[in-house]
Protein backbone atom coordinates (compact mmCIF):
# COMPACT_ATOMS: atom_id res chain seq x y z
CA UNK A 1 0.00 0.00 0.00
CA UNK A 2 1.43 3.61 -0.86
CA UNK A 3 0.86 6.51 0.95
CA UNK A 4 0.54 10.21 -0.33
CA UNK A 5 2.85 12.78 1.00
CA UNK A 6 1.99 16.41 0.88
CA UNK A 7 4.14 18.94 0.82
CA UNK A 8 2.40 22.34 0.77
CA UNK A 9 4.39 24.65 0.50
CA UNK A 10 7.72 23.63 -1.21
CA UNK A 11 10.00 26.33 0.44
CA UNK A 12 13.50 28.23 0.09
CA UNK A 13 11.21 28.89 -3.74
CA UNK A 14 10.57 32.17 -5.03
CA UNK A 15 6.33 31.36 -4.68
CA UNK A 16 3.79 28.93 -4.09
CA UNK A 17 4.16 25.45 -4.79
CA UNK A 18 2.55 21.95 -3.54
CA UNK A 19 4.08 18.70 -4.28
CA UNK A 20 1.47 15.54 -3.79
CA UNK A 21 3.57 12.35 -4.07
CA UNK A 22 2.65 8.55 -3.69
CA UNK A 23 5.29 6.36 -1.53
CA UNK A 24 5.88 2.78 -1.89
CA UNK A 25 8.74 0.81 -0.96
CA UNK A 26 10.46 3.84 0.43
CA UNK A 27 10.37 5.67 -3.05
CA UNK A 28 8.08 7.89 -5.18
CA UNK A 29 5.84 6.01 -6.88
CA UNK A 30 3.54 8.79 -8.62
CA UNK A 31 3.75 12.59 -8.63
CA UNK A 32 2.02 15.67 -8.87
CA UNK A 33 3.15 19.09 -9.24
CA UNK A 34 0.61 22.31 -8.15
CA UNK A 35 1.14 25.85 -8.61
CA UNK A 36 -1.15 27.31 -6.07
CA UNK A 37 -0.71 31.30 -7.08
CA UNK A 38 -2.18 33.05 -9.94
CA UNK A 39 -1.03 36.39 -11.48
CA UNK A 40 -3.06 37.18 -15.20
CA UNK A 41 -0.48 40.13 -16.33
CA UNK A 42 -1.09 38.59 -19.68
CA UNK A 43 -4.82 40.43 -18.97
CA UNK A 44 -3.30 43.37 -17.21
CA UNK A 45 -1.42 44.42 -20.24
CA UNK A 46 -3.86 44.23 -22.70
CA UNK A 47 -5.09 47.74 -24.12
CA UNK A 48 -0.98 49.36 -22.85
CA UNK A 49 1.38 50.63 -24.73
CA UNK A 50 3.65 48.21 -26.39
CA UNK A 51 6.46 50.51 -25.15
CA UNK A 52 5.47 50.22 -21.63
CA UNK A 53 5.20 46.34 -21.52
CA UNK A 54 8.41 45.81 -20.25
CA UNK A 55 8.03 47.62 -16.69
CA UNK A 56 5.22 45.46 -16.22
CA UNK A 57 6.18 41.96 -16.54
CA UNK A 58 9.80 42.92 -15.06
CA UNK A 59 7.77 42.73 -11.74
CA UNK A 60 6.49 39.17 -12.23
CA UNK A 61 8.93 38.69 -9.35
CA UNK A 62 11.40 40.05 -7.86
CA UNK A 63 14.08 37.41 -8.76
CA UNK A 64 13.59 37.28 -12.53
CA UNK A 65 13.16 40.87 -13.06
CA UNK A 66 15.94 42.02 -15.63
CA UNK A 67 15.26 38.77 -17.51
CA UNK A 68 11.69 39.29 -18.17
CA UNK A 69 12.08 43.13 -19.03
CA UNK A 70 14.72 42.03 -21.66
CA UNK A 71 12.64 39.48 -22.86
CA UNK A 72 9.72 42.19 -23.30
CA UNK A 73 11.95 44.55 -25.16
CA UNK A 74 12.54 42.10 -27.50
CA UNK A 75 9.54 40.90 -28.61
CA UNK A 76 8.04 44.58 -29.51
CA UNK A 77 11.50 44.86 -31.17
CA UNK A 78 10.57 41.81 -32.88
CA UNK A 79 6.63 43.39 -33.94
CA UNK A 80 8.19 46.66 -34.90
CA UNK A 81 11.49 45.44 -37.10
CA UNK A 82 13.78 47.58 -34.59
CA UNK A 83 17.56 46.54 -34.60
CA UNK A 84 19.33 47.59 -31.47
CA UNK A 85 22.36 49.01 -31.69
CA UNK A 86 25.30 46.95 -30.82
CA UNK A 87 26.39 48.89 -27.46
CA UNK A 88 23.20 48.51 -26.59
CA UNK A 89 23.11 44.63 -26.97
CA UNK A 90 26.37 44.47 -24.86
CA UNK A 91 24.84 46.33 -22.14
CA UNK A 92 21.43 43.66 -22.39
CA UNK A 93 24.75 41.10 -22.13
CA UNK A 94 26.84 42.19 -19.03
CA UNK A 95 23.70 42.89 -17.50
CA UNK A 96 22.38 39.44 -18.47
CA UNK A 97 25.27 38.18 -17.11
CA UNK A 98 25.39 39.54 -13.88
CA UNK A 99 22.18 38.16 -13.23
CA UNK A 100 23.30 35.11 -14.01
CA UNK A 101 26.01 34.85 -11.31
CA UNK A 102 23.96 36.36 -9.01
CA UNK A 103 21.14 34.09 -9.16
CA UNK A 104 23.27 30.89 -9.15
CA UNK A 105 24.96 31.72 -6.51
CA UNK A 106 21.96 32.72 -4.59
CA UNK A 107 20.61 29.32 -5.40
CA UNK A 108 23.20 27.34 -4.66
CA UNK A 109 23.85 28.83 -1.12
CA UNK A 110 20.57 30.31 -0.04
CA UNK A 111 18.03 27.74 -1.81
CA UNK A 112 19.30 24.73 -2.36
CA UNK A 113 22.92 23.99 0.06
CA UNK A 114 20.53 23.73 2.48
CA UNK A 115 19.14 20.01 1.31
CA UNK A 116 23.46 19.19 1.22
CA UNK A 117 24.41 20.73 4.62
CA UNK A 118 24.04 19.96 7.67
CA UNK A 119 24.09 22.98 9.46
CA UNK A 120 23.94 21.56 13.44
CA UNK A 121 26.62 19.06 12.35
CA UNK A 122 28.80 21.65 11.12
CA UNK A 123 29.18 22.44 15.09
CA UNK A 124 31.75 19.10 15.41
CA UNK A 125 34.21 20.11 12.90
CA UNK A 126 37.75 21.07 13.90
CA UNK A 127 38.16 24.56 12.87
CA UNK A 128 41.48 23.82 12.01
CA UNK A 129 41.12 20.60 9.53
CA UNK A 130 38.47 23.01 7.89
CA UNK A 131 41.12 25.90 7.26
CA UNK A 132 43.65 23.22 5.78
CA UNK A 133 40.43 21.33 3.55
CA UNK A 134 39.33 24.45 2.48
CA UNK A 135 42.77 25.75 1.15
CA UNK A 136 43.85 22.53 -0.34
CA UNK A 137 40.53 23.07 -3.11
CA UNK A 138 41.08 26.90 -3.19
CA UNK A 139 43.10 29.73 -2.64
CA UNK A 140 40.31 31.93 -1.43
CA UNK A 141 41.69 34.14 1.45
CA UNK A 142 39.23 33.97 3.94
CA UNK A 143 39.90 30.44 4.92
CA UNK A 144 41.87 30.61 8.25
CA UNK A 145 41.43 28.88 11.29
CA UNK A 146 40.17 31.94 13.18
CA UNK A 147 37.68 32.38 10.73
CA UNK A 148 35.98 29.09 10.34
CA UNK A 149 36.37 28.81 14.54
CA UNK A 150 34.29 32.61 14.67
CA UNK A 151 31.60 31.09 12.41
CA UNK A 152 31.14 28.08 14.56
CA UNK A 153 31.07 30.22 17.63
CA UNK A 154 28.18 32.60 16.03
CA UNK A 155 25.73 29.60 14.77
CA UNK A 156 26.43 27.62 17.93
CA UNK A 157 25.14 30.36 20.44
CA UNK A 158 21.58 30.52 17.82
CA UNK A 159 21.57 26.33 18.43
CA UNK A 160 22.11 26.53 21.99
CA UNK A 161 19.39 29.00 22.48
CA UNK A 162 16.82 27.45 20.76
CA UNK A 163 16.77 29.63 18.08
CA UNK A 164 18.08 28.49 15.17
CA UNK A 165 16.99 32.04 13.11
CA UNK A 166 17.85 31.43 9.05
CA UNK A 167 18.33 28.40 9.50
CA UNK A 168 14.88 26.72 11.43
CA UNK A 169 12.73 24.22 10.09
CA UNK A 170 15.02 22.05 8.37
CA UNK A 171 15.63 18.79 8.61
CA UNK A 172 19.37 18.62 10.47
CA UNK A 173 20.56 15.14 11.60
CA UNK A 174 18.60 13.76 8.71
CA UNK A 175 20.20 10.07 7.35
CA UNK A 176 20.24 11.85 3.79
CA UNK A 177 23.20 13.91 4.97
CA UNK A 178 26.48 12.38 4.30
CA UNK A 179 28.93 15.74 4.53
CA UNK A 180 31.78 15.10 6.82
CA UNK A 181 31.39 17.97 9.63
CA UNK A 182 34.33 19.99 7.58
CA UNK A 183 32.49 20.28 4.70
CA UNK A 184 28.97 21.38 6.19
CA UNK A 185 31.53 24.14 8.12
CA UNK A 186 32.77 25.26 4.59
CA UNK A 187 29.37 25.10 3.43
CA UNK A 188 27.90 27.31 6.22
CA UNK A 189 30.59 29.80 6.52
CA UNK A 190 30.34 30.40 2.35
CA UNK A 191 26.32 30.69 3.18
CA UNK A 192 26.71 33.39 4.93
CA UNK A 193 29.53 34.81 2.93
CA UNK A 194 27.55 34.87 0.02
CA UNK A 195 24.66 37.00 1.70
CA UNK A 196 27.18 40.16 1.43
CA UNK A 197 29.05 38.86 -1.69
CA UNK A 198 25.38 39.11 -3.50
CA UNK A 199 24.58 42.65 -2.76
CA UNK A 200 27.64 43.88 -4.59
CA UNK A 201 26.76 41.82 -7.92
CA UNK A 202 23.55 43.88 -8.30
CA UNK A 203 25.39 46.90 -8.81
CA UNK A 204 25.58 46.26 -12.51
CA UNK A 205 22.29 46.81 -12.98
CA UNK A 206 21.99 49.61 -10.99
CA UNK A 207 24.86 51.27 -12.95
CA UNK A 208 22.84 50.56 -16.12
CA UNK A 209 19.97 50.02 -15.45
CA UNK A 210 18.94 52.59 -12.61
CA UNK A 211 18.49 50.39 -9.96
CA UNK A 212 17.90 46.98 -8.88
CA UNK A 213 15.52 45.33 -8.80
CA UNK A 214 13.66 46.38 -11.83
CA UNK A 215 16.16 48.19 -13.96
CA UNK A 216 14.78 49.96 -16.66
CA UNK A 217 15.30 48.90 -20.18
CA UNK A 218 14.09 50.53 -23.35
CA UNK A 219 12.49 49.60 -26.65
CA UNK A 220 15.31 50.67 -29.19
CA UNK A 221 18.01 50.01 -26.86
CA UNK A 222 19.18 50.62 -23.34
CA UNK A 223 18.15 54.16 -21.36
CA UNK A 224 22.20 55.07 -20.48
CA UNK A 225 23.63 57.21 -22.18
CA UNK A 226 27.70 57.15 -22.45
CA UNK A 227 29.19 60.27 -21.36
CA UNK A 228 32.85 59.41 -20.62
CA UNK A 229 33.57 62.48 -18.78
CA UNK A 230 29.94 63.44 -17.68
CA UNK A 231 29.04 62.68 -14.41
CA UNK A 232 25.14 62.18 -15.07
CA UNK A 233 26.23 59.64 -18.14
CA UNK A 234 27.84 56.19 -17.70
CA UNK A 235 31.44 57.48 -17.46
CA UNK A 236 34.90 56.00 -16.85
CA UNK A 237 34.43 55.83 -13.30
CA UNK A 238 31.24 53.85 -13.42
CA UNK A 239 32.70 51.69 -15.98
CA UNK A 240 36.08 50.99 -14.19
CA UNK A 241 33.45 50.05 -11.01
CA UNK A 242 31.51 47.40 -13.55
CA UNK A 243 34.61 46.19 -14.74
CA UNK A 244 35.56 45.09 -10.81
CA UNK A 245 32.31 43.95 -10.13
CA UNK A 246 32.42 41.53 -12.91
CA UNK A 247 35.86 40.63 -11.92
CA UNK A 248 34.83 39.92 -8.54
CA UNK A 249 32.11 38.28 -9.51
CA UNK A 250 34.11 35.84 -11.45
CA UNK A 251 36.55 35.46 -8.39
CA UNK A 252 33.68 34.39 -6.41
CA UNK A 253 32.43 31.68 -8.62
CA UNK A 254 35.82 30.02 -9.46
CA UNK A 255 37.13 30.44 -5.89
CA UNK A 256 33.90 29.41 -3.43
CA UNK A 257 31.08 28.56 -6.11
CA UNK A 258 32.99 25.78 -8.29
CA UNK A 259 35.02 24.33 -4.96
CA UNK A 260 32.09 24.04 -2.78
CA UNK A 261 29.98 22.61 -5.77
CA UNK A 262 32.58 19.78 -6.34
CA UNK A 263 33.24 19.58 -2.87
CA UNK A 264 29.19 18.40 -1.96
CA UNK A 265 28.78 16.46 -5.12
CA UNK A 266 32.31 14.21 -4.59
CA UNK A 267 29.64 12.89 -1.47
CA UNK A 268 26.67 12.57 -3.08
CA UNK A 269 27.38 10.67 -6.72
CA UNK A 270 24.61 8.37 -5.91
CA UNK A 271 22.36 11.37 -6.85
CA UNK A 272 24.10 11.14 -10.37
CA UNK A 273 21.71 8.02 -10.82
CA UNK A 274 18.43 9.79 -9.10
CA UNK A 275 16.14 12.72 -10.74
CA UNK A 276 16.62 11.90 -13.97
CA UNK A 277 12.92 12.47 -15.18
CA UNK A 278 11.79 13.12 -18.94
CA UNK A 279 15.20 13.58 -20.71
CA UNK A 280 14.14 15.99 -22.96
CA UNK A 281 15.62 19.39 -23.42
CA UNK A 282 14.74 22.35 -24.93
CA UNK A 283 17.16 25.72 -24.85
CA UNK A 284 16.28 28.91 -26.97
CA UNK A 285 19.48 30.17 -26.42
CA UNK A 286 21.18 33.56 -26.04
CA UNK A 287 23.59 36.15 -26.04
CA UNK A 288 24.65 37.32 -29.35
CA UNK A 289 27.84 37.91 -30.62
CA UNK A 290 26.75 39.37 -33.70
CA UNK A 291 22.77 40.80 -33.27
CA UNK A 292 20.00 39.33 -31.44
CA UNK A 293 18.97 37.48 -34.99
CA UNK A 294 21.77 35.66 -35.98
CA UNK A 295 20.88 33.31 -33.84
CA UNK A 296 24.59 31.27 -34.74
CA UNK A 297 26.42 33.84 -33.16
CA UNK A 298 24.92 33.33 -29.49
CA UNK A 299 27.29 32.09 -26.57
CA UNK A 300 23.93 29.98 -25.69
CA UNK A 301 23.39 28.14 -29.03
CA UNK A 302 19.31 27.09 -29.10
CA UNK A 303 18.12 23.52 -29.58
CA UNK A 304 16.33 20.36 -28.35
CA UNK A 305 17.20 17.34 -27.25
CA UNK A 306 15.06 14.29 -27.06
CA UNK A 307 15.48 11.02 -24.92
CA UNK A 308 18.59 11.68 -23.37
CA UNK A 309 20.18 11.48 -27.19
CA UNK A 310 23.40 14.05 -27.51
CA UNK A 311 23.81 12.93 -30.89
CA UNK A 312 21.00 14.56 -32.19
CA UNK A 313 20.05 18.26 -31.67
CA UNK A 314 16.81 19.67 -33.51
CA UNK A 315 16.26 23.30 -34.34
CA UNK A 316 13.64 25.48 -32.69
CA UNK A 317 11.40 27.92 -34.32
CA UNK A 318 9.39 29.80 -31.89
CA UNK A 319 7.26 31.14 -34.55
CA UNK A 320 5.73 27.94 -36.04
CA UNK A 321 2.23 27.55 -34.59
CA UNK A 322 3.04 23.63 -34.56
CA UNK A 323 6.02 23.98 -32.44
CA UNK A 324 5.49 25.72 -28.74
CA UNK A 325 1.84 25.30 -27.68
CA UNK A 326 -0.08 25.22 -24.28
CA UNK A 327 -2.08 22.91 -22.78
CA UNK A 328 -4.44 23.27 -20.06
CA UNK A 329 -6.22 19.68 -19.75
CA UNK A 330 -5.24 19.90 -15.78
CA UNK A 331 -4.95 23.50 -15.40
CA UNK A 332 -7.46 26.00 -13.96
CA UNK A 333 -7.95 27.40 -17.52
CA UNK A 334 -11.12 27.51 -19.89
CA UNK A 335 -10.54 27.99 -23.35
CA UNK A 336 -12.92 29.09 -26.20
CA UNK A 337 -12.42 25.70 -28.25
CA UNK A 338 -12.27 22.87 -25.17
CA UNK A 339 -9.64 21.72 -22.76
CA UNK A 340 -7.63 19.67 -24.88
CA UNK A 341 -7.07 22.41 -27.26
CA UNK A 342 -3.41 23.33 -27.44
CA UNK A 343 -2.93 27.18 -28.29
CA UNK A 344 0.32 28.80 -29.37
CA UNK A 345 0.93 31.43 -27.63
CA UNK A 346 0.03 34.34 -30.53
CA UNK A 347 -3.55 32.70 -30.35
CA UNK A 348 -3.38 32.07 -26.12
CA UNK A 349 -6.13 32.78 -23.49
CA UNK A 350 -6.01 33.50 -20.17
CA UNK A 351 -9.49 32.96 -18.57
CA UNK A 352 -9.08 31.32 -14.88
CA UNK A 353 -11.81 28.81 -14.16
CA UNK A 354 -10.95 27.39 -10.75
CA UNK A 355 -12.19 23.60 -9.88
CA UNK A 356 -10.57 23.19 -7.57
CA UNK A 357 -11.58 21.88 -3.36
CA UNK A 358 -12.46 24.78 -1.20
CA UNK A 359 -9.88 25.51 1.35
CA UNK A 360 -9.13 23.57 3.39
CA UNK A 361 -8.50 20.60 2.06
CA UNK A 362 -5.78 17.57 2.49
CA UNK A 363 -5.27 16.90 -1.23
CA UNK A 364 -6.34 17.73 -5.30
CA UNK A 365 -8.32 15.61 -7.03
CA UNK A 366 -5.16 14.98 -9.40
CA UNK A 367 -7.62 13.29 -12.15
CA UNK A 368 -8.92 16.56 -13.17
CA UNK A 369 -7.61 20.36 -12.86
CA UNK A 370 -5.17 20.76 -10.15
CA UNK A 371 -2.86 23.38 -11.08
CA UNK A 372 -2.90 27.20 -11.79
CA UNK A 373 0.06 26.65 -14.60
CA UNK A 374 -0.70 25.59 -18.02
CA UNK A 375 0.99 22.52 -19.53
CA UNK A 376 3.47 23.77 -22.51
CA UNK A 377 4.66 21.73 -24.95
CA UNK A 378 7.53 21.45 -27.85
CA UNK A 379 5.79 19.57 -31.08
CA UNK A 380 3.99 17.69 -28.52
CA UNK A 381 6.49 16.55 -26.47
CA UNK A 382 7.10 17.33 -22.25
CA UNK A 383 10.32 19.09 -22.11
CA UNK A 384 12.86 20.36 -19.63
CA UNK A 385 14.56 23.68 -19.44
CA UNK A 386 17.55 24.95 -17.52
CA UNK A 387 21.30 25.21 -16.61
CA UNK A 388 20.89 21.68 -17.55
CA UNK A 389 19.60 21.60 -20.83
CA UNK A 390 21.53 24.16 -21.82
CA UNK A 391 24.93 22.46 -20.83
CA UNK A 392 23.37 19.64 -22.47
CA UNK A 393 22.73 21.43 -25.88
CA UNK A 394 25.90 22.93 -25.70
CA UNK A 395 27.83 20.15 -25.44
CA UNK A 396 25.60 18.49 -27.97
CA UNK A 397 26.58 20.88 -30.34
CA UNK A 398 30.11 20.39 -30.04
CA UNK A 399 30.97 23.54 -28.36
CA UNK A 400 34.53 23.10 -27.67
CA UNK A 401 34.06 25.53 -23.79
CA UNK A 402 31.04 23.66 -23.24
CA UNK A 403 33.19 20.34 -23.50
CA UNK A 404 35.82 21.71 -21.66
CA UNK A 405 34.22 22.30 -18.26
CA UNK A 406 32.08 19.19 -18.51
CA UNK A 407 34.45 16.82 -19.33
CA UNK A 408 36.96 17.99 -16.36
CA UNK A 409 34.03 17.96 -14.02
CA UNK A 410 33.34 14.28 -15.14
CA UNK A 411 36.76 13.72 -14.98
CA UNK A 412 37.39 15.19 -11.44
CA UNK A 413 34.54 13.48 -9.71
CA UNK A 414 35.21 10.13 -11.99
CA UNK A 415 31.15 9.99 -12.66
CA UNK A 416 30.17 9.27 -16.66
CA UNK A 417 28.17 11.47 -18.57
CA UNK A 418 24.88 9.76 -17.91
CA UNK A 419 25.54 11.01 -14.37
CA UNK A 420 24.73 14.63 -15.99
CA UNK A 421 20.65 13.38 -16.65
CA UNK A 422 20.01 13.59 -12.41
CA UNK A 423 19.17 15.38 -9.36
CA UNK A 424 23.18 16.12 -9.21
CA UNK A 425 23.96 16.64 -12.55
CA UNK A 426 21.22 19.87 -12.40
CA UNK A 427 23.17 21.18 -9.93
CA UNK A 428 25.94 20.78 -11.09
CA UNK A 429 25.24 22.09 -15.04
CA UNK A 430 24.39 25.20 -13.21
CA UNK A 431 27.66 25.94 -11.62
CA UNK A 432 29.13 25.10 -14.86
CA UNK A 433 27.86 27.45 -16.91
CA UNK A 434 28.27 30.16 -14.14
CA UNK A 435 31.92 29.85 -14.76
CA UNK A 436 31.48 30.12 -18.41
CA UNK A 437 29.07 33.27 -18.19
CA UNK A 438 31.72 34.86 -15.35
CA UNK A 439 33.87 35.01 -18.32
CA UNK A 440 32.02 35.60 -21.27
CA UNK A 441 30.71 38.44 -18.93
CA UNK A 442 34.48 40.21 -18.74
CA UNK A 443 34.49 39.45 -22.60
CA UNK A 444 31.40 41.73 -23.39
CA UNK A 445 32.61 44.14 -21.34
CA UNK A 446 35.93 44.52 -22.81
CA UNK A 447 34.04 44.53 -26.59
CA UNK A 448 31.89 47.60 -24.83
CA UNK A 449 35.07 49.28 -23.65
CA UNK A 450 36.61 49.12 -27.23
CA UNK A 451 33.46 50.24 -28.97
CA UNK A 452 33.96 53.40 -26.79
CA UNK A 453 36.92 54.16 -27.43
CA UNK A 454 36.65 53.71 -31.31
CA UNK A 455 34.19 56.56 -30.93
CA UNK A 456 30.70 54.75 -31.06
CA UNK A 457 28.54 55.93 -28.01
CA UNK A 458 24.86 54.44 -29.34
CA UNK A 459 22.71 53.17 -27.28
CA UNK A 460 19.45 53.16 -29.08
CA UNK A 461 17.45 53.34 -32.67
CA UNK A 462 14.76 55.73 -32.51
CA UNK A 463 13.47 55.67 -35.23
CA UNK A 464 10.64 53.72 -34.62
CA UNK A 465 10.14 54.68 -31.08
CA UNK A 466 6.78 57.01 -32.42
CA UNK A 467 3.38 54.98 -32.81
CA UNK A 468 2.74 57.11 -35.95
CA UNK A 469 5.37 54.94 -37.37
CA UNK A 470 3.53 51.71 -36.66
CA UNK A 471 1.75 48.91 -38.77
CA UNK A 472 -1.55 48.67 -37.96
CA UNK A 473 -0.96 45.33 -36.50
CA UNK A 474 1.86 43.41 -35.63
CA UNK A 475 3.01 40.38 -33.91
CA UNK A 476 6.18 39.47 -32.13
CA UNK A 477 8.34 37.31 -30.18
CA UNK A 478 11.09 37.85 -28.08
CA UNK A 479 13.58 34.28 -25.97
CA UNK A 480 15.96 34.65 -23.49
CA UNK A 481 17.80 32.05 -21.28
CA UNK A 482 16.51 32.99 -18.06
CA UNK A 483 18.92 31.52 -15.25
CA UNK A 484 15.97 28.80 -14.64
CA UNK A 485 15.54 28.13 -18.31
CA UNK A 486 13.99 28.89 -21.54
CA UNK A 487 11.87 32.19 -21.62
CA UNK A 488 9.61 33.77 -24.11
CA UNK A 489 7.37 36.49 -24.84
CA UNK A 490 4.63 36.93 -27.55
CA UNK A 491 3.06 40.18 -28.28
CA UNK A 492 0.22 40.92 -30.61
CA UNK A 493 -0.50 44.61 -31.50
CA UNK A 494 -3.44 46.48 -33.02
CA UNK A 495 -4.05 50.13 -33.66
CA UNK A 496 -0.81 51.04 -31.12
CA UNK A 497 -2.04 48.85 -28.19
CA UNK A 498 -1.62 45.14 -26.98
CA UNK A 499 -4.13 42.97 -27.87
CA UNK A 500 -2.77 39.81 -26.64
CA UNK A 501 0.66 39.23 -24.90
CA UNK A 502 1.66 35.75 -23.48
CA UNK A 503 4.69 34.92 -21.07
CA UNK A 504 5.91 31.16 -21.45
CA UNK A 505 8.38 31.13 -18.84
CA UNK A 506 10.73 28.18 -17.53
CA UNK A 507 9.22 27.07 -13.94
CA UNK A 508 6.01 26.68 -16.57
CA UNK A 509 7.55 24.29 -18.89
CA UNK A 510 9.32 22.26 -15.71
CA UNK A 511 6.55 22.53 -13.27
CA UNK A 512 3.10 22.27 -15.67
CA UNK A 513 0.74 19.40 -14.89
CA UNK A 514 -0.10 16.53 -17.22
CA UNK A 515 -0.80 17.21 -20.40
CA UNK A 516 -4.40 15.41 -22.77
CA UNK A 517 -2.10 12.78 -23.70
CA UNK A 518 -1.20 12.31 -19.90
CA UNK A 519 2.40 13.04 -20.21
CA UNK A 520 4.08 14.14 -16.65
CA UNK A 521 6.45 17.58 -17.12
CA UNK A 522 9.60 17.48 -15.55
CA UNK A 523 9.56 17.90 -11.86
CA UNK A 524 6.36 15.18 -11.95
CA UNK A 525 8.96 12.96 -13.95
CA UNK A 526 12.02 13.67 -12.03
CA UNK A 527 10.57 12.38 -8.72
CA UNK A 528 9.58 9.16 -9.81
CA UNK A 529 12.16 6.57 -7.64
CA UNK A 530 13.43 9.12 -5.63
CA UNK A 531 13.69 7.55 -2.46
CA UNK A 532 12.18 9.23 0.87
CA UNK A 533 13.40 7.89 4.29
CA UNK A 534 11.46 9.73 6.74
CA UNK A 535 8.14 10.28 5.05
CA UNK A 536 7.38 13.53 7.40
CA UNK A 537 10.77 14.67 6.50
CA UNK A 538 10.96 14.82 2.59
CA UNK A 539 14.69 15.94 2.44
CA UNK A 540 14.99 13.80 -1.40
CA UNK A 541 11.88 15.74 -2.52
CA UNK A 542 13.29 18.79 -1.77
CA UNK A 543 16.98 17.90 -3.17
CA UNK A 544 15.13 17.42 -6.52
CA UNK A 545 12.96 20.14 -6.85
CA UNK A 546 15.12 22.51 -5.52
CA UNK A 547 17.71 21.13 -8.37
CA UNK A 548 15.10 23.02 -10.79
CA UNK A 549 15.53 26.57 -8.83
CA UNK A 550 11.39 27.12 -9.39
CA UNK A 551 9.92 30.32 -9.35
CA UNK A 552 6.27 30.20 -9.37
CA UNK A 553 6.18 33.72 -9.67
CA UNK A 554 6.81 33.49 -13.45
CA UNK A 555 5.11 30.40 -14.40
CA UNK A 556 1.44 31.39 -13.18
CA UNK A 557 1.05 34.45 -14.15
CA UNK A 558 -2.47 38.36 -6.37
CA UNK A 559 -3.33 36.23 -4.73
CA UNK A 560 -6.28 35.43 -3.03
CA UNK A 561 -6.94 38.38 -0.68
CA UNK A 562 -8.83 36.27 1.69
CA UNK A 563 -6.13 33.27 1.53
CA UNK A 564 -4.09 31.83 3.70
CA UNK A 565 -0.53 29.93 3.14
CA UNK A 566 0.13 27.10 5.73
CA UNK A 567 3.57 25.19 5.71
CA UNK A 568 2.85 22.03 6.43
CA UNK A 569 4.03 18.41 5.72
CA UNK A 570 1.28 15.42 5.90
CA UNK A 571 0.90 11.95 5.46
CA UNK A 572 -1.97 10.56 4.41
CA UNK A 573 -2.75 6.65 3.81
CA UNK A 574 -4.55 6.13 0.24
Amino acid sequence: MSKRIVVDPITRIEGHLRVEADIENGKIKDAYSSGTMVRLLEEILKGRDPKDAWAFVGRVCGVCTSIHSLTSVRCVEDALDIVVPPNAELVRNIMFCAQYIHDHVVHFYHLHAMDWVDVVNALKADPKKTSELAQSISKWPKSSVGYFSDIQTRVKKFVESGQLGIFANAYWGHPAYKLPAEVNLIGLAHYLEALEWQKEIVKVHAIFGGKNPHPNYLVGGMACAIGIDDVSGINAERLAYVGQLLKDGKDFVEQVYIPDLMAVASFYKDWGAIGSGLGNYLVYGDLPTNGYRDLSSYKFPAGAILNKDITKVYEVDLKKEDEVQEFITHSWYEYKEGKDKGLHPWKGESKINYTGPKPPFEHLDTTKEYSYLKTPRWKGHAMEVGPLARVLVGYARGREDFKAVVDKALKDLNIPITALFSTLGRTAARGLESTLVAEWGIEFYNQLLANIKNGDTRMAEMSKFDPATWPKQAMGVGHTEAPRGALAHWINIEDKKIANYQLVVPTTWNASPRDHKGQMSAYEAALIDTPVAIENQPLEILRTIHSFDPCMACSVHLYDEEGKTISRVSVLGD
